[in-house]
């Protein structure tokens, strides 16, 4: 059993009291990952697509919480992930980048790509906040749109002559707070739970020029376009006025729901819209049902179904492809049952042990990995929120025993993914 697969799943009765220990433990976790990856003349990131053991962190499209993404974006770095997905904002970029560094000071990672969202319709569901006014709740109502929300992004409370009145919903005075719209990502559950019908979804769509300015930035290494796929004019229009700032970026990728029989036709029409402009690899994100990881098991099938659909089309358009919109701890399982995990597109082509694998276009995985979102955020949140917060900067680092907590959880994500089929070393061989 690999090393950090053992320590991952150690009891947390095992987990080290003393910081010191703690910090040394989530050293050897996080650098087992980082040394356990094969030699290649591709970029990291690359050869994970190219292998199928590629995984994404979405942060969240619409998620601007900067302490929340600093601290994802540290757990998940070192556990391994190469990409993380961000808001297309300055302030959301930074704290990405701080989070990296953050883990690369703690332990020798690689550092994972980074991408912001855009989309090119104002409908997308991922581009989108809930907004409510406070005053209008009746006193006596319940409140389940803050027990459905997943980001705890709702919040209301009542005052009498400035005291707080805390978990009364029949208590008298002010009600204050509604949506923390930072926090808010758009996924909906508060619309059809609210008993007065007071909750409204505030769509929006990314500045173009805004966007353009962040993909100048070294530190944003790639771009993604969300996008219907049912006006591909929308996307042209998008894509026009972008391409001219996307000369060092490494990845572009297109995440499309599926439309059903058009979704092969409004896919190679989009790259051919970009092709001529594209001087980097493609991706293409198979959006099965957005926003639903953390659900549960039933909201995978969606997007592993899109999958087996595309795999089994010879007539692909052009680049990797990689699962979201549902991923959570079921979706490996889900794949392999249906024998799409890391299965090439060239049985022919073998991985060849402790050799330097050239980057052909003829042996790269039919799936190239899996983007997980709301579940990911979940089950690292759940660490996150016992962060004791001073001055509202809340450094999971300085908390090495959950830091060491949040990174196991991570692990249960990304390691399944980045473990499987690697190539044996010449002593594993021996023994």
């Amino acid at each position: 059993m690999p090393l950090s697969l053992s320590l991952c799943n150690a009891p947390l009765r095992s987990i080290p009291s003393n910081p010191r220990q703690c910090l040394q433990t989530i050293r050897t976790l996080a650098e087992s990952i980082a040394g356990n990856r094969p030699p290649s003349l591709l970029a990291a990131p690359i050869e994970s697509l190219r292998r199928g053991d590629w995984v994404k962190l979405i942060c969240g499209a619409s998620f601007e919480d900067a302490a929340d993404v600093r601290n994802l974006s540290l757990v998940y770095t070192l556990a391994g992930v190469d990409c993380i997905d961000c808001a297309a904002d300055a302030s959301v970029v930074n704290a990405v980048s701080d989070g990296i560094d953050a883990a690369c000071r703690i332990a020798s990672v690689r550092r994972p790509w980074v991408m912001i969202s855009v989309n090119d319709d104002r409908n997308d569901l991922h581009f989108r906040k809930a907004e409510f006014d406070p005053e209008d709740c009746p006193p006596d109502c319940s409140r389940p749109c803050e027990m459905v929300c997943p980001a705890n992004a709702i919040l209301s409370k009542r005052t009498s002559e400035g005291v707080e009145i805390q978990h009364d919903s029949h208590a008298g005075g002010k009600l204050q707070g509604g949506v923390i719209t930072e926090r808010c990502y758009g996924c909906g559950r508060c619309l059809p739970v609210c008993p007065y019908d007071r909750i409204r979804a505030m769509t929006y769509i990314r500045d173009p020029a805004t966007t353009s300015a962040l993909l100048r930035r070294n530190d944003v290494d790639a771009i993604e376009i969300h996008t219907r796929g049912r006006s591909t004019d929308l996307f042209k229009e998008l894509w026009s006025s972008l391409s001219g700032s996307s000369g060092h970026l490494k990845l572009v990728a297109v995440s499309l729901p599926d439309a059903g029989e058009s979704t092969l036709a409004a896919m190679h029409l989009i790259y051919s819209i970009m092709k001529a402009d594209l001087q980097c690899y493609n991706l293409w994100q198979l959006d099965g049902r957005p926003m639903s990881g953390d659900i549960g098991r039933g909201a995978t099938r969606e997007a592993v179904a899109f999958a087996a659909r595309i795999a089994s089309t010879q007539d692909r358009p052009h680049g990797f492809y990689q699962l979201a919109g549902g991923t959570n701890s079921h979706t490996i399982d889900s794949l392999k049952k249906l024998g799409l995990f890391q299965t090439m597109n060239n049985p022919a082509a073998q991985f060849q042990k402790n050799t330097i694998v050239s980057p052909s276009p003829d042996s790269h995985a039919l799936i190239g990995g899996i983007a997980y979102g709301g579940y990911a955020r979940k089950i690292v949140g759940r660490v996150l929120s016992r962060i004791p917060s001073k001055h509202g900067h809340a450094h999971i680092e300085d908390h090495p025993e959950l830091l060491l907590d949040a990174l196991k959880e991570a692990f249960t994500l990304v390691e399944p993914v980045k473990c499987h089929n690697q190539p044996m070393t010449q002593h594993q061989e021996k023994s």
